[in-house]
């Protein structure tokens, strides 16, 4: 007897060329729901899905080395993504394990909460480990506390690093400047 369940056609694969219109969307949706309050609704209507799109097409067809874009399908629509990059060991340390970095990790939406993420950094986790890494980081965006929640679920945690970026210009031509912090964990 089979058993079926709601999330019986849900998975995490390689993105391959033509998945990048439906991340460069995915991650304009889960912009402009989760970060509207940190970076304000002028910066996020400056977002050019078209050259974000372009971004993502390059990085699906012709990432760097070690760079991989993995995205989450429910049945055979992208409903996620998530990108990782190497890090190399520090400086003067050859001898240590090269970590990893999760560079974006995003889910539309309206089907967050669903698993999508946790398959998405699971499926980032093996697959840095697979390249030797040996921990992971990824930046957290001050006010993304669902995020925050999300990651310390899954047992990464703010590491005191933190960065400030400037966004870019508003509408009115002033800009803003936010706070990220680092979150890590040994894998």
């Amino acid at each position: 007897m089979a058993l079926f369940t709601d999330n019986a056609d849900v998975s995490v694969r390689p993105a391959v060329r033509g998945d990048e219109h439906a991340i460069a969307r995915v991650q304009v949706e889960a912009w402009r729901v989760s970060h509207a309050e940190v970076l304000g609704q002028g910066a996020l209507d400056l977002l050019d899905e078209r050259a974000i799109e372009a971004q993502w097409a390059a990085a699906v067809v012709a990432p760097p080395s070690g760079y991989r874009v993995l995205v989450a399908c429910d049945g055979p629509t992208v409903v996620g993504v998530v990108s990782v990059a190497p890090v190399p060991p520090p400086e003067g340390r050859p001898f240590d394990a090269p970590g990893g970095v999760i560079l974006a990790l995003e889910v539309e939406p309206a089907r967050q909460r669903v698993g999508h993420g946790s398959r998405l950094l699971a499926a980032a986790v093996d697959t840095l480990r697979e390249d030797g890494a040996d921990q992971v980081h990824t930046w957290v965006l001050d006010g993304d506390e669902a995020r925050a929640r999300f990651l310390a679920s899954a047992g990464l945690g703010p590491d005191d690093v933190a960065r400030e970026l400037i966004s870019g210009a508003m509408p009115d031509g002033t800009t803003r400047t936010v706070t990220e912090h680092r979150w890590s964990a040994s894998i």
